[in-house]
């Protein structure tokens, strides 16, 4: 059972997530810059904005967890699970995420982020 509240945890994993979603962009920028595409502005422009928006949610992640004395640090790592241990208040817990799941949510985030940019213009 876990003392964290959900919304703590919420923000505790999007410190996890977030970074892996600016990684996974980063790498697809550089990709879309070295391929043929005839027009490559407007796919530049769509991930340099997402990721500009991430970064943004990102601080402000990292502000509310320094505020609230809040901690995660990735203690181990396999082919399967990522173990996890987060600082809550002075409480350590471990938590262990199925590296799938991870895959799963950085994409989740990834459409999320894309279509908020989509949809803001």
């Amino acid at each position: 059972m876990t003392r964290i509240p959900e919304e703590d945890r919420n923000i505790m994993e999007k410190a996890i997530y977030l970074p892996m979603v600016l990684i996974v962009l980063n790498r697809d920028l550089t990709v879309v810059e070295n391929s043929p595409f005839k027009l490559k502005k407007p796919y530049l422009e769509l991930i340099e904005e997402t990721m500009k928006s991430i970064q943004t949610e990102l601080a402000e992640v990292k502000r509310y967890m320094k505020k609230n004395n809040l901690r995660v640090m990735e203690t181990k790592r396999d082919e399967a699970f990522t173990m996890y241990m987060f600082l809550y208040k002075g409480y350590e817990e471990a938590h262990n995420y199925f590296n799938p799941r991870i895959r799963n949510k950085v994409q989740e985030l990834m459409e999320f982020y894309f279509l908020k940019q989509y949809l803001s213009r």
